[in-house]
Protein backbone atom coordinates (compact mmCIF):
# COMPACT_ATOMS: atom_id res chain seq x y z
CA UNK A 1 0.00 0.00 0.00
CA UNK A 2 1.16 3.56 -0.82
CA UNK A 3 2.29 6.05 2.08
CA UNK A 4 -0.84 8.38 3.99
CA UNK A 5 -4.10 8.52 2.41
CA UNK A 6 -4.77 12.12 2.17
CA UNK A 7 -8.28 13.40 1.81
CA UNK A 8 -8.51 15.93 -1.03
CA UNK A 9 -10.36 19.06 0.28
CA UNK A 10 -13.97 19.70 -1.18
CA UNK A 11 -15.69 23.77 -1.54
CA UNK A 12 -19.30 23.97 -2.77
CA UNK A 13 -20.31 27.52 -4.35
CA UNK A 14 -16.90 28.89 -4.74
CA UNK A 15 -16.78 31.88 -7.31
CA UNK A 16 -14.03 33.04 -10.03
CA UNK A 17 -12.50 35.64 -7.32
CA UNK A 18 -11.92 32.94 -5.29
CA UNK A 19 -10.60 30.24 -7.09
CA UNK A 20 -8.18 32.94 -8.95
CA UNK A 21 -7.16 34.61 -5.80
CA UNK A 22 -6.93 32.22 -2.93
CA UNK A 23 -7.03 28.58 -4.23
CA UNK A 24 -5.58 28.59 -7.64
CA UNK A 25 -2.23 30.00 -6.08
CA UNK A 26 -1.82 27.10 -3.67
CA UNK A 27 -1.14 24.42 -6.84
CA UNK A 28 -3.10 21.37 -4.82
CA UNK A 29 -6.46 19.46 -5.96
CA UNK A 30 -8.89 20.50 -5.46
CA UNK A 31 -13.04 18.87 -6.03
CA UNK A 32 -15.56 22.12 -6.45
CA UNK A 33 -19.09 21.41 -5.85
CA UNK A 34 -21.98 23.48 -7.62
CA UNK A 35 -20.47 24.77 -10.54
CA UNK A 36 -23.04 25.79 -13.05
CA UNK A 37 -22.46 23.21 -16.06
CA UNK A 38 -25.44 23.29 -17.42
CA UNK A 39 -27.87 20.90 -18.53
CA UNK A 40 -25.58 17.67 -19.46
CA UNK A 41 -25.47 16.15 -15.78
CA UNK A 42 -28.70 15.48 -16.36
CA UNK A 43 -29.28 14.73 -20.31
CA UNK A 44 -25.82 13.24 -21.41
CA UNK A 45 -27.95 9.46 -20.65
CA UNK A 46 -27.06 6.68 -22.76
CA UNK A 47 -30.36 6.92 -25.68
CA UNK A 48 -29.60 10.94 -25.80
CA UNK A 49 -25.54 10.32 -26.24
CA UNK A 50 -25.99 7.62 -28.69
CA UNK A 51 -28.89 9.86 -30.71
CA UNK A 52 -27.20 13.15 -30.30
CA UNK A 53 -23.43 11.67 -30.87
CA UNK A 54 -24.70 10.04 -33.69
CA UNK A 55 -22.62 7.95 -35.83
CA UNK A 56 -19.04 9.96 -35.88
CA UNK A 57 -16.59 7.46 -35.97
CA UNK A 58 -13.87 7.50 -33.19
CA UNK A 59 -10.98 5.89 -32.17
CA UNK A 60 -10.83 4.09 -28.58
CA UNK A 61 -8.57 1.48 -26.38
CA UNK A 62 -10.22 -2.17 -25.76
CA UNK A 63 -8.84 -3.89 -23.19
CA UNK A 64 -9.45 -7.21 -21.47
CA UNK A 65 -8.77 -6.70 -18.47
CA UNK A 66 -10.14 -3.71 -16.20
CA UNK A 67 -6.34 -2.00 -15.43
CA UNK A 68 -4.88 -0.27 -18.52
CA UNK A 69 -1.43 -0.16 -18.73
CA UNK A 70 0.25 2.14 -21.85
CA UNK A 71 3.60 1.32 -20.63
CA UNK A 72 3.38 -2.56 -22.10
CA UNK A 73 0.00 -1.78 -24.35
CA UNK A 74 -2.22 -3.98 -22.87
CA UNK A 75 -5.27 -2.93 -24.90
CA UNK A 76 -5.66 -2.37 -28.87
CA UNK A 77 -7.00 0.39 -30.77
CA UNK A 78 -9.97 0.29 -32.56
CA UNK A 79 -12.81 1.72 -34.38
CA UNK A 80 -16.72 2.67 -33.48
CA UNK A 81 -19.36 4.25 -34.55
CA UNK A 82 -19.68 7.41 -31.57
CA UNK A 83 -23.56 6.07 -30.50
CA UNK A 84 -22.32 2.22 -31.12
CA UNK A 85 -19.31 3.35 -28.10
CA UNK A 86 -21.31 4.86 -26.09
CA UNK A 87 -24.10 1.74 -25.96
CA UNK A 88 -21.11 -0.80 -25.16
CA UNK A 89 -19.58 0.93 -22.53
CA UNK A 90 -22.47 1.15 -20.83
CA UNK A 91 -23.15 -2.55 -20.53
CA UNK A 92 -21.27 -5.51 -18.26
CA UNK A 93 -21.61 -8.41 -20.79
CA UNK A 94 -21.10 -7.60 -24.76
CA UNK A 95 -23.20 -9.64 -27.20
CA UNK A 96 -20.61 -7.66 -30.09
CA UNK A 97 -17.13 -7.45 -29.00
CA UNK A 98 -13.63 -7.29 -30.45
CA UNK A 99 -11.83 -9.41 -27.92
CA UNK A 100 -13.79 -10.62 -25.35
CA UNK A 101 -17.36 -10.53 -23.74
CA UNK A 102 -16.22 -8.43 -21.11
CA UNK A 103 -13.98 -6.20 -22.69
CA UNK A 104 -13.56 -2.44 -21.26
CA UNK A 105 -13.78 0.32 -23.38
CA UNK A 106 -11.71 3.73 -22.95
CA UNK A 107 -12.24 7.21 -25.26
CA UNK A 108 -10.36 9.89 -25.15
CA UNK A 109 -11.48 11.84 -27.85
CA UNK A 110 -9.06 13.53 -30.27
CA UNK A 111 -8.85 16.35 -33.11
CA UNK A 112 -10.01 15.95 -36.55
CA UNK A 113 -6.21 15.31 -37.49
CA UNK A 114 -4.19 14.98 -34.62
CA UNK A 115 -1.23 15.39 -36.02
CA UNK A 116 -2.61 19.23 -36.15
CA UNK A 117 -5.91 19.72 -34.15
CA UNK A 118 -6.25 19.51 -29.94
CA UNK A 119 -9.34 17.92 -29.25
CA UNK A 120 -12.54 20.32 -28.55
CA UNK A 121 -16.11 18.66 -27.94
CA UNK A 122 -17.14 22.03 -29.48
CA UNK A 123 -15.84 21.39 -32.29
CA UNK A 124 -15.96 17.18 -32.57
CA UNK A 125 -19.24 16.93 -30.90
CA UNK A 126 -20.92 20.31 -31.98
CA UNK A 127 -24.37 19.23 -31.12
CA UNK A 128 -23.54 18.48 -27.45
CA UNK A 129 -22.31 22.38 -26.87
CA UNK A 130 -24.86 23.74 -25.81
CA UNK A 131 -25.61 21.46 -23.00
CA UNK A 132 -22.12 21.85 -21.02
CA UNK A 133 -20.30 25.24 -19.57
CA UNK A 134 -16.97 25.16 -18.77
CA UNK A 135 -15.80 26.40 -15.46
CA UNK A 136 -15.05 30.46 -15.94
CA UNK A 137 -11.76 30.21 -13.18
CA UNK A 138 -9.25 31.01 -16.40
CA UNK A 139 -9.11 33.49 -19.64
CA UNK A 140 -10.11 32.26 -22.51
CA UNK A 141 -7.22 32.61 -24.07
CA UNK A 142 -5.36 30.54 -21.77
CA UNK A 143 -7.16 27.54 -23.39
CA UNK A 144 -5.96 24.79 -24.83
CA UNK A 145 -8.52 21.85 -24.71
CA UNK A 146 -11.42 19.81 -23.95
CA UNK A 147 -11.04 16.20 -24.11
CA UNK A 148 -14.64 13.69 -23.60
CA UNK A 149 -13.89 10.90 -22.22
CA UNK A 150 -16.22 7.68 -21.73
CA UNK A 151 -15.50 4.98 -19.73
CA UNK A 152 -16.67 1.11 -18.99
CA UNK A 153 -17.37 0.66 -15.41
CA UNK A 154 -14.36 -1.09 -13.70
CA UNK A 155 -11.75 0.75 -16.03
CA UNK A 156 -8.49 1.93 -14.44
CA UNK A 157 -6.56 4.38 -16.27
CA UNK A 158 -2.41 4.33 -15.24
CA UNK A 159 -1.07 6.71 -12.87
CA UNK A 160 0.22 9.80 -15.08
CA UNK A 161 0.80 13.66 -14.99
CA UNK A 162 -0.12 16.00 -17.26
CA UNK A 163 1.71 19.79 -18.16
CA UNK A 164 -1.11 21.81 -17.91
CA UNK A 165 -4.16 22.68 -15.39
CA UNK A 166 -6.96 20.40 -15.46
CA UNK A 167 -10.37 20.94 -15.00
CA UNK A 168 -11.52 17.03 -14.54
CA UNK A 169 -15.61 17.69 -15.02
CA UNK A 170 -17.57 14.50 -13.97
CA UNK A 171 -20.81 14.99 -15.86
CA UNK A 172 -22.42 11.54 -15.37
CA UNK A 173 -21.48 8.13 -13.26
CA UNK A 174 -18.73 8.43 -10.49
CA UNK A 175 -14.67 7.79 -10.33
CA UNK A 176 -12.13 7.24 -7.66
CA UNK A 177 -9.20 9.49 -7.86
CA UNK A 178 -6.11 9.09 -6.47
CA UNK A 179 -3.57 11.81 -6.99
CA UNK A 180 0.13 11.92 -5.55
CA UNK A 181 2.11 15.12 -5.58
CA UNK A 182 5.35 16.57 -8.18
CA UNK A 183 7.14 16.11 -5.02
CA UNK A 184 6.85 11.94 -5.06
CA UNK A 185 8.03 11.65 -8.43
CA UNK A 186 10.85 9.86 -7.05
CA UNK A 187 8.91 7.11 -5.34
CA UNK A 188 6.64 6.36 -8.49
CA UNK A 189 8.52 4.64 -10.77
CA UNK A 190 8.80 6.27 -13.69
CA UNK A 191 8.59 5.69 -17.71
CA UNK A 192 8.22 8.82 -19.10
CA UNK A 193 5.39 11.17 -18.06
CA UNK A 194 3.93 7.14 -16.48
CA UNK A 195 4.47 5.03 -13.72
CA UNK A 196 5.06 1.51 -13.54
CA UNK A 197 3.16 0.60 -10.89
CA UNK A 198 -0.34 -0.33 -11.93
CA UNK A 199 -1.74 -1.70 -8.83
CA UNK A 200 -1.83 1.20 -6.73
CA UNK A 201 -3.93 -0.35 -3.82
CA UNK A 202 -2.02 -3.43 -4.07
CA UNK A 203 1.51 -2.56 -4.99
CA UNK A 204 4.27 -5.41 -5.51
CA UNK A 205 6.90 -3.86 -2.85
CA UNK A 206 9.10 -6.01 -3.45
CA UNK A 207 9.83 -4.71 -7.11
CA UNK A 208 8.31 -1.63 -5.99
CA UNK A 209 9.70 -1.00 -2.48
CA UNK A 210 10.19 3.16 -2.64
CA UNK A 211 6.33 3.62 -3.70
CA UNK A 212 5.20 2.77 0.18
CA UNK A 213 6.75 6.19 0.52
CA UNK A 214 4.43 8.16 -1.78
CA UNK A 215 1.88 10.35 -0.43
CA UNK A 216 -1.89 10.28 -1.73
CA UNK A 217 -4.30 11.89 -1.89
CA UNK A 218 -8.06 10.42 -2.56
CA UNK A 219 -11.57 11.65 -3.74
CA UNK A 220 -14.42 10.40 -5.45
CA UNK A 221 -16.42 12.17 -7.63
CA UNK A 222 -20.22 12.11 -8.32
CA UNK A 223 -22.13 13.99 -11.50
CA UNK A 224 -21.82 17.78 -11.29
CA UNK A 225 -18.60 17.56 -9.02
CA UNK A 226 -15.09 19.36 -10.91
CA UNK A 227 -11.87 18.29 -9.88
CA UNK A 228 -9.31 20.59 -10.23
CA UNK A 229 -5.87 18.99 -11.32
CA UNK A 230 -2.43 21.35 -11.10
CA UNK A 231 0.23 20.79 -13.93
CA UNK A 232 2.61 17.93 -12.94
CA UNK A 233 0.39 16.27 -10.10
CA UNK A 234 -0.03 12.86 -10.81
CA UNK A 235 -3.34 10.90 -11.02
CA UNK A 236 -5.03 7.94 -10.97
CA UNK A 237 -8.66 7.26 -12.20
CA UNK A 238 -10.90 4.09 -11.61
CA UNK A 239 -14.16 4.85 -13.10
CA UNK A 240 -16.86 2.90 -10.81
CA UNK A 241 -19.42 2.78 -12.86
CA UNK A 242 -20.08 3.72 -16.21
CA UNK A 243 -19.63 7.53 -16.84
CA UNK A 244 -19.14 10.30 -18.96
CA UNK A 245 -16.50 13.64 -18.04
CA UNK A 246 -14.76 16.37 -19.66
CA UNK A 247 -11.15 17.82 -19.15
CA UNK A 248 -10.63 21.09 -19.57
CA UNK A 249 -6.92 22.12 -19.96
CA UNK A 250 -5.39 25.39 -20.00
CA UNK A 251 -2.06 26.91 -20.37
CA UNK A 252 -1.08 28.31 -17.03
CA UNK A 253 2.18 29.63 -18.42
CA UNK A 254 2.91 31.71 -21.24
CA UNK A 255 2.07 30.00 -24.45
CA UNK A 256 6.25 29.73 -25.56
CA UNK A 257 6.62 27.85 -22.78
CA UNK A 258 5.28 24.95 -24.51
CA UNK A 259 6.23 22.64 -27.75
CA UNK A 260 4.23 24.20 -30.50
CA UNK A 261 3.95 20.43 -32.03
CA UNK A 262 1.97 18.91 -28.81
CA UNK A 263 -1.67 18.65 -29.46
CA UNK A 264 -2.30 16.71 -26.76
CA UNK A 265 -1.09 18.42 -23.79
CA UNK A 266 1.43 16.16 -22.78
CA UNK A 267 4.98 16.95 -24.09
CA UNK A 268 7.48 18.15 -21.33
CA UNK A 269 7.48 21.95 -21.70
CA UNK A 270 10.40 23.64 -24.03
CA UNK A 271 13.12 23.99 -21.09
CA UNK A 272 12.72 20.89 -19.46
CA UNK A 273 12.99 18.85 -22.70
CA UNK A 274 16.52 20.67 -23.10
CA UNK A 275 17.70 20.33 -20.21
CA UNK A 276 17.10 16.55 -19.98
CA UNK A 277 18.72 16.34 -23.61
CA UNK A 278 21.70 18.06 -22.21
CA UNK A 279 21.98 15.76 -19.04
CA UNK A 280 21.71 12.73 -21.18
CA UNK A 281 24.51 13.85 -23.31
CA UNK A 282 26.40 14.78 -19.56
CA UNK A 283 25.75 11.04 -18.35
CA UNK A 284 27.20 10.35 -21.66
CA UNK A 285 30.29 11.96 -21.25
CA UNK A 286 30.53 10.38 -17.91
CA UNK A 287 30.55 6.64 -19.31
CA UNK A 288 33.78 7.75 -20.50
CA UNK A 289 35.51 7.35 -16.78
CA UNK A 290 36.04 4.53 -15.35
CA UNK A 291 33.65 2.82 -12.60
CA UNK A 292 34.91 4.40 -9.31
CA UNK A 293 35.20 7.92 -10.98
CA UNK A 294 32.07 7.66 -12.85
CA UNK A 295 30.21 7.08 -9.39
CA UNK A 296 32.03 9.88 -7.56
CA UNK A 297 31.06 12.37 -10.28
CA UNK A 298 27.66 11.64 -10.61
CA UNK A 299 26.85 11.35 -7.04
CA UNK A 300 28.67 14.89 -6.81
CA UNK A 301 25.60 16.06 -10.20
CA UNK A 302 23.15 14.65 -8.06
CA UNK A 303 23.89 16.64 -5.02
CA UNK A 304 24.58 19.97 -7.22
CA UNK A 305 20.90 19.80 -8.91
CA UNK A 306 19.39 18.94 -5.47
CA UNK A 307 21.09 22.12 -4.17
CA UNK A 308 20.38 24.42 -7.03
CA UNK A 309 17.45 23.15 -8.51
CA UNK A 310 15.46 21.70 -5.86
CA UNK A 311 12.58 24.47 -4.56
CA UNK A 312 12.93 24.97 -1.06
CA UNK A 313 9.50 26.36 -0.62
CA UNK A 314 7.33 24.00 -2.72
CA UNK A 315 5.11 21.38 -0.56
Amino acid sequence: MAGPRLAVPRLADVSREQFTQHLYPQRKPLVLEGVDLGPCTSKWTVDYLSLVGGTKEVKIHVAAVPQMDFISKNFAYRTLPFNKLVQRAAEEKHKEFFISEDEKYYLRSIGEDPRKDIADIRKQFPLLEGDIKFPDFFRKEQFFSSVFRISSPGLQLWTHYDIMDNFLIQVTGKKRVVLFSPRDAQYLYLSGTKSEVLNIDKPDLAKYPLFSKARRYECSLEAGDVLFIPALWFHNIISEEFGVGVNVFWKHLPSECYDKTDTYGNKDLVAAARAAQILDRALKTLGELPEEYRDFYARRMVLHIQDKAYSKNFE
